[in-house]
């Protein structure tokens, strides 16, 4: 699975560093290096607004077959682009690929959310963080060889950029296809395509302005359009999201969640200033430092590497720890100054120290990219992951188009000021008017451009390669002078960013999917300490150790809980004698005293690779005969009680250990309707007193859940089922273990608007239902048929009001989980005619 998922991430990582390291080349050989905007825009647009439709429909029909598509759109968009012939041709190639690159991110991390645990995330997101890094330094490599060549089997060498990903597609569309293995019950949803509509209508016009308000002028009459219709288009999508309410494009409640409001918000600054420095970097290293593409490529290892290593350790120490709050805060600082870092370079910097820059930009970048994601799934419901995780994949990508955008556009509408500024200078004067300079063939385009009005063309910069030193460093002069003061710019919004981080609320991920606290093991009894030959970590230590082997713990402890029905066999002793020498045995109590029959006793690598594992007899004695020696974890869990590990070195012979596991409550309980009968599949969550998740479970056919490893503390119990108003109450672990809640679950009123004179059905006709109190309980329009359905309606009397000709209000009760009722509009024919003839 890991695998499948990893190839798809891989592909759209690997085109976003090919294409930067490239697009110089591809500009000049298209005559539109200036419009090198909309290349970028165009893919971050439809890749920004495909993403949170693909977190709604794969919640609804399984994420699998929406991640094939997503690989299947990706190399069609990318064969397109191979054959592109204009700049605008190649953007539109590109918003197709971007419709691609918008699953393929968003549902490779929410699959992961789905089948890990929130603790063991950010270590599985570490093999994500490593090809999403091998894939960062193998593009601009390979962008620019492909770049810099000529031609690759009689094709245009900047072509192969867009067909290496064609193979490289097809190899993931049938991994995926054939590994990937996901099961999905499928969810009733409206999709939100009006939503998908009016979010376009509004950033689509805001990018153009932001792409060609330079030309046109900003308060241009084309300008001032672009801005109304963003603005309108705007509040139509927040008014067509407060209608659809759960059903959404982004729910708007979902911004009443603190966590999920500041990342939403911190991703976009983020995004802004990541691509605002990505897009800017390689431009610098080709026009300024005179780098080939290939060479290029090369140079931005430092930024990829410091990406790489701010990823990897911040999943370590978050997986170790569990919490997430420090990194984005510290890496946003770390962004800041690395971009005020940048902000100094010139024409003459030496690359070490360019290097340096770099890297301390990529290690901010990586302490951010992990825990924010992190955040937000820790902040949302099991069942809300999808929507959720796309949704703030989102708001970074719309960051991210929009800074692409504004500061490109920026940079290129004050560049030319800044060469011109620069070829005003003594020594650049006496370069222009030098004869023999002005005789040189290969300074005679730098040379026409200075005399026609001195403006810089930026659609063909490949003659600098070829101009005399003297009359190209005016201009690389200036081009680095303007690249500056967009970093400048850049650090200053990220400020915001490092702002809004260290408002996020304290908070940790839990260890397992029913999270328990640390444990807190009695040390062992010093009548059996273990031999002098095979010193260890005692007991005690237990408190540090899980934090360093969470994903171990988080197994035994799901092994704990289903030692109950399936007891696993104690191997006897001939049995391990014969099988190996090593033997790890020993016993494993409660904090109380009593041993625990039934608990896990496992053995596991640090690798996070299974050894040995047995279950403890009636006595609490566990045996375990191990393939080899060597340092390994062993990890004890049981039901009800908090988890434990010590680190044991294994060598020839036998050693004991002794653990004693700390009490954890539990809750359990039944999910019933008004009529006590059981809620099968109800959601059941609990959450702490400050509003983080901390378990969920689903009901079983008789309504009943259970989850346990609880602190001694208050929680808020919720439950909520299909067409039910959700359940709460407060509950205390320690004190109430039984917590049931009932479901208010409302009817469904259905029946037929029809015209009382001819008896035929009418379509699109309005029905709403008001509840006893004047309230409108709910609203609808008609079918093509005539038929309308209303959900959810608790028991009660409601008046039933239609519109379509003359409006009609009538009375009906709700009694039972649906009522069938119609309605006539209209005079009945009868009566018309009485009064046509009373008329007459």
């Amino acid at each position: 699975m890991l695998a499948g998922l990893m190839l798809g991430m891989f592909l759209a990582a690997l085109d976003q560093t090919i294409v930067a390291s490239a697009i110089r080349t591809i500009g000049d050989d298209l005559h539109g290096l200036s419009m090198q905007a909309w290349v970028t825009t165009a893919y971050l647009i439809t890749a920004t607004i495909s993403t949170p439709l693909y977190g709604k429909l794969s919640d609804i029909y399984g994420r699998k077959r929406f991640f094939l598509a997503a690989i299947t759109i990706f190399v069609l968009g990318s064969a397109a682009c191979s054959f592109a012939t204009s700049m605008y041709t190649l953007a539109g190639c590109r918003a197709l690929q971007g419709l691609g690159a918008g699953g393929l991110f968003s549902l490779a991390l929410a699959i992961i959310a789905d089948v890990v645990p929130a603790r063991d995330r950010p270590r599985y997101q570490g093999y994500f963080l490593a090809v999403f890094g091998m894939s960062s330094v193998l593009g601009p490599v390979v962008g620019g060889f492909f770049a810099g060549a000529d031609e690759i089997l009689g094709i245009a060498g900047w072509r192969w950029v867009f067909l290496v990903n064609v193979p490289i597609g097809i190899v993931a569309l049938l991994v995926v296809a054939r590994v990937l293995r996901l099961p999905h019950q499928r969810r009733n949803h409206r999709i939100d395509w009006w939503g998908a509509v009016t979010i376009c209508v509004c950033l689509v016009p805001l990018l153009t302005v932001a792409e060609q308000g330079r030309a046109w002028g900003w308060t241009d009459l084309r300008s001032l359009a672009c801005f109304a219709v963003g603005g309108v288009g705007l509040l139509a999508f927040l008014l067509v999201e407060s209608q659809m309410k759960e059903e959404a494009l982004i729910p708007l409640r979902f911004f009443t969640n603190r966590t999920f409001a500041l990342t939403s918000a911190g991703g976009f600054v983020i995004g802004m200033g990541m691509f605002g420095g990505l897009a800017l970097l390689p431009l610098y290293l080709q026009i300024v430092r005179g780098a080939s593409p290939t060479e290029s490529g090369l140079q931005l290892l430092p930024l990829t590497a410091g990406i790489m290593l701010g990823s990897l350790v911040s999943g370590q120490l978050i997986s170790r720890t569990g919490r997430y709050k420090p990194y984005p805060v510290l890496g946003a600082l770390l962004m800041v100054g690395g971009l005020l870092l940048l902000a100094t370079l010139g024409v003459d910097t030496p690359y070490w120290r360019t290097g340096i820059f770099m890297g301390v930009f990529g290690l901010g970048l990586g302490f951010v990219l992990q825990p924010i994601t992190l955040a937000v799934q820790n902040a949302m419901a099991k069942s809300e992951i999808g929507v959720a995780t796309a949704s703030a994949t989102f708001f970074r990508q719309m960051g991210a188009t929009a800074g692409t955008a504004i500061f490109l556009s920026i940079l290129f509408g004050t560049v030319g000021d800044r060469i011109a500024e620069a070829f005003a200078t003594d020594t650049a004067r006496r370069a222009v008017a030098d004869p023999a300079l002005a005789a040189l063939p290969a300074n005679k385009p730098l040379l026409a451009m200075l005399q026609n009005g001195g403006a810089a063309s930026l659609d063909d910069t490949s003659f600098l390669a070829r101009a005399s030193p003297a009359l190209a460093r005016p201009f690389q002069s200036g081009f680095s002078t303007a690249m500056d003061h967009i970093f400048l710019l850049a650090a200053a919004i990220l400020v915001v960013a490092f702002i809004l981080f260290l408002l996020l609320p304290q908070a940790s991920l839990p260890a397992k999917p029913t999270p328990a606290a640390d444990p807190e093991p009695a040390p062992s009894p010093p009548a059996m300490p273990p031999p002098p030959a095979s010193p260890t970590m005692p007991s005690a230590a237990a408190d540090a150790a899980p934090s360093s082997a969470a994903m171990p713990v988080a197994a035994a402890s799901a092994a704990a809980g289903s030692s109950s029905s399936e007891p696993t066999a104690m191997p006897t002793h001939a049995e391990h004698r014969s099988a190996s020498a090593v033997v790890v045995g020993g016993r494993i109590d409660s904090a109380d005293g009593n041993v625990l029959a039934g608990a896990t006793a496992t053995v596991a690598d640090f690798e996070g690779g299974h050894v040995a594992h047995a279950t403890t007899d009636a006595d609490g004695e566990f045996r375990l005969s191990l393939p080899r020696g060597g340092t390994f974890m062993l990890i004890c869990a049981a039901e009800d009680h908090q988890p434990a590990a010590v680190l044991i070195n294994a060598g020839s012979g036998e050693i004991r250990r002794v653990l004693s596991l700390a009490v954890a409550s539990h809750v359990d309980g039944r999910i019933t309707d008004r009529r006590d009968r059981p809620v099968a599949g109800a959601t059941v969550t609990l959450t702490d007193l400050s509003g983080a998740v901390v378990a969920t479970a689903t009901t079983d056919a008789e309504g009943r859940y259970r989850m346990s490893g609880l602190d001694q503390t208050d929680y808020m119990l919720t439950a909520t089922a299909e067409h039910a108003r959700p359940a709460t109450r407060i509950i205390s672990p320690g004190r109430s273990r039984q917590a049931d809640l009932v479901l208010t679950i409302g009817g469904t009123l259905t029946g037929i608007v029809r015209a009382a004179s001819s008896g035929r059905p009418i379509p699109e006709a309005s029905v709403v239902a008001v509840n006893e109190l004047g309230e409108v309980a709910c609203s609808t329009k008609t079918d093509g048929e005539g038929r309308y359905e209303l959900r959810d309606l608790p028991p009660g009397v409601y008046t039933v009001a239609a519109s379509g000709h003359a409006p009609v209000a009538t009375r009906v009760e709700m009694t039972g989980d649906h009522t069938d009722h119609d309605i006539l509009l209209g005079t009945p024919r009868t009566f018309a005619d009485a009064n046509s003839g009373t008329r007459s």
